[in-house]
């Protein structure tokens, strides 16, 4: 099975992507992410055996960070450039704790045997996965972009993370949660 960890956006953010999504999705014909499968994705672990979701679950229930942890989304981006981007992605702005976060969940897996990630963590909402043959779509959801005068999605606090596993589906994948981890929770500390 296929995981991740990651945070669910609030309802009133979620609503102002999909709003954007589906009035960019007229002008590109982009792999556009379902509005139920917008997140901002903490780690990565990809490929996991059914056999040790227990051993993942119980492990990631000692990863604490106290929040909430305030996000605000906003503005655009591209990875991994502007020039040749594979992905367009909506900005997130968040306080340490989403940094703390994602460097706790990546200690943990690493104890469980899951490759480090070799990349910094730069928190975004993945908006659409472009192919290099879209061209003119990139260039009328680049004329889109360059129109909205203030690229502000809401803000939220994050008091939960998620473990989600991904099914591949028809034109895009499924996201299910299958754990939900309490944010607001004390740190254990050791004496």
């Amino acid at each position: 099975m296929r995981l991740f960890t990651g945070i669910a956006l609030a309802r009133n953010v979620s609503a102002s992507l999909s709003v954007l999504i589906s009035e960019f999705r007229s002008v590109a014909p982009f792999n556009w992410t379902r509005a139920d499968n917008l997140h901002i994705t903490t780690r990565f672990i990809g490929e996991w055996p059914e056999e040790r979701l227990p051993e993942l679950t119980t492990a990631l229930e000692s990863v604490a960070v106290t929040g909430p942890i305030q996000i605000s989304v906003a503005r655009f981006g591209f990875f991994p450039n502007p020039h040749q981007p594979h992905s367009l992605f909506a900005g997130v702005q968040a306080g340490p704790g989403l940094t703390e976060l994602a460097g706790a969940l990546e200690a943990k897996l690493q104890t469980l045997g899951c490759k480090p990630e070799t990349r910094p963590y730069r928190p975004h909402v993945t908006l659409a996965r472009i192919k290099r043959a879209e061209a003119d779509g990139l260039r009328a959801v680049r004329e889109r972009i360059a129109a909205i005068e203030n690229p502000h999605f809401g803000e939220f606090a994050a008091t939960k993370f998620h473990l989600y596993r991904s099914t591949p589906g028809a034109g895009s994948s499924v996201y299910t949660k299958l754990a939900t981890y309490d944010l607001m929770r004390e740190r254990n500390t050791i004496s």
